[in-house]
């Protein structure tokens, strides 16, 4: 039943992934924006997940350096946004 749960969640992960990098090719996301880099991170954070209850390295690896992207793409976006608020 685990296993069936973190494919779900995997599944969800990935549709979150793909989709924000859908929405960059069709214009719809700012690859600084705050939704592109929300949709990365959650959907890394729910491979990740995933990972941990069915194991792959070379995917694990993979998540860890997307989700350290998403982090600094949304400390990018939070310093500049909270910049033009002054």
């Amino acid at each position: 039943m685990l296993s069936l749960i973190a494919d779900i969640v995997g599944m969800a992960g990935t549709c979150l992934v793909v989709g924000a990098f859908f929405l960059l090719q069709l214009n719809k996301a700012n690859p600084k924006g705050l939704l592109y880099n929300l949709m990365n991170l959650c959907g890394a954070l729910f491979l990740l997940f995933s990972l941990c209850i069915n194991f792959n390295l070379a995917s694990f690896v993979i998540e860890i350096f997307w989700i350290a992207a998403s982090l600094i793409g949304l400390y990018s976006y939070l310093k500049n946004h909270k910049l033009t608020e002054k």
